[in-house]
């Protein structure tokens, strides 16, 4: 990997405005902060390398050594990643019935591996004040405290760099695809450092299209009259409804979906990733079924943990409709090809010659089937 330092990092993620607001080069040292969806450079540092720059998800980031080291394959062209199995799913008898924002898989097999001792904390997104902030938990009936869905871009692995800080050694999380990509590229040691200890033990990755700015939702929301401390999650029902609910202590608010598509963070344009491709397993809602999630197998730790899940009644697995596999195919194969073609046009792809760096490398043939 091409790994360079903070002054590299604030040049080509921060400051050209492609930083997704992950939290990667967050509480690792005293030199990046996060306030509001925006990360800052505090003080000036000229470390040669760091780890700020390492597992940055828009910086130099080789799709082909991260699926190598991740899936034991170079990145292939397959819309929705590399993959063992995929079902429909949703929680099973062992979790019971619960305010669960779609299926509750992510909630069922988060708490299933705390139960059963397989992680000690999980990094998680809960709501402070109506915003979403990361919170990490250590026991399973936090778990439903946490379960609904931000549609915000929160600094999820700052607070897994803490919780590394604060000796935790097996580490869930639940990450959107760029937060999944920062997570993956941590595991792999990415600086070689002789006494690495991987934190991460289970990534649940979740299906992603675009994501707000925390300023731009503290906007959307005042300009509605919307009292943030009420707000208690945030849902997209299925097309063709076209809009964006706002559940609050008084009831449910609706936005037309496209008002808030204008909201989205710049950085999302650049992301060719829309299902999480390197988490252990992922989850997304299965359009049409407000009840059920798609789940996505990745690796054979995250297949083992599934069907553990299966047998311990956490999780109900059925296989996935032709068509709703077909619509996930298609919609995952056109944001990548968005994403790949917008960094191309850029210069961003494979970038070469002195003082180029580039965003992502992959083989040039494989770039080519992705974007036809």
């Amino acid at each position: 990997m091409n790994i360079f330092g903070p002054k590299e990092l604030m040049e080509d993620v921060i400051l050209a405005g492609r930083c997704t607001g992950c939290g990667a080069c967050v509480d690792i040292c005293p030199y990046f902060g996060s306030h509001m969806g925006k990360t800052a450079m505090l003080f000036p540092c000229t470390i040669a390398r760091g780890r700020c720059f390492a597992s940055c998800p828009r910086a130099e980031v080789d799709l082909d050594l991260l699926s190598e080291k991740t899936f034991g394959a170079p990145y292939a062209e397959v819309p929705v990643g590399s993959h063992r199995k995929i079902f429909v799913s949703r929680s099973g008898a062992r979790i019971g019935n619960a305010n669960y924002q779609a299926g509750g898989t992510v909630s069922a097999l988060l708490s299933f591996v705390l139960e059963k001792g397989i992680i000690d904390a999980a990094v998680l997104v809960d709501r402070q004040e109506g915003l979403p902030r990361p919170r990490r938990i250590t026991e399973p009936q936090e778990v439903l405290s946490c379960a609904s869905s931000s549609f915000a871009a929160v600094p999820v692995i700052s607070e897994l760099n803490r919780a590394v800080r604060d000796g935790y050694r097996r580490i869930g999380t639940v990450a959107t695809p760029c937060q999944a990509v920062a997570a993956a590229l941590i595991r792999i040691n990415p600086l070689n450092e002789d006494e690495f200890i991987n934190p991460l033990s289970f990534i649940i990755g979740l299906f992603c299209t675009w994501a707000l700015d925390l300023r731009s939702m503290t906007a959307l929301f005042s300009g509605r009259g919307l009292d943030l401390r009420s707000v208690i999650r945030c849902d997209v029902p299925p097309p063709p409804a076209e809009k964006f609910e706002i559940v609050t202590g008084g009831g449910k608010h609706d936005i037309p979906l496209q008002e808030v598509r204008d909201l989205t963070s710049p950085a999302c344009a650049w992301c060719p990733d829309m299902t999480s491709e390197f988490a252990d397993v992922s989850v997304g809602m299965l359009e049409g079924s407000a009840g059920k999630n798609i789940l996505i197998i990745r690796t054979p730790f995250g297949e083992e943990i599934a069907e553990k899940a299966r047998e311990e009644r956490y999780i109900v697995l059925d296989e996935i409709p032709p068509e709703q596999l077909r619509n996930l195919e298609r919609a995952a194969a056109a944001k990548k090809r968005r994403a790949l073609l917008k960094l191309k046009k850029e210069g961003l792809l494979n970038t070469a010659g002195k003082g180029k760096r580039a965003c992502f490398r992959l083989r040039p043939e494989i770039l080519e089937k992705l974007i036809g």
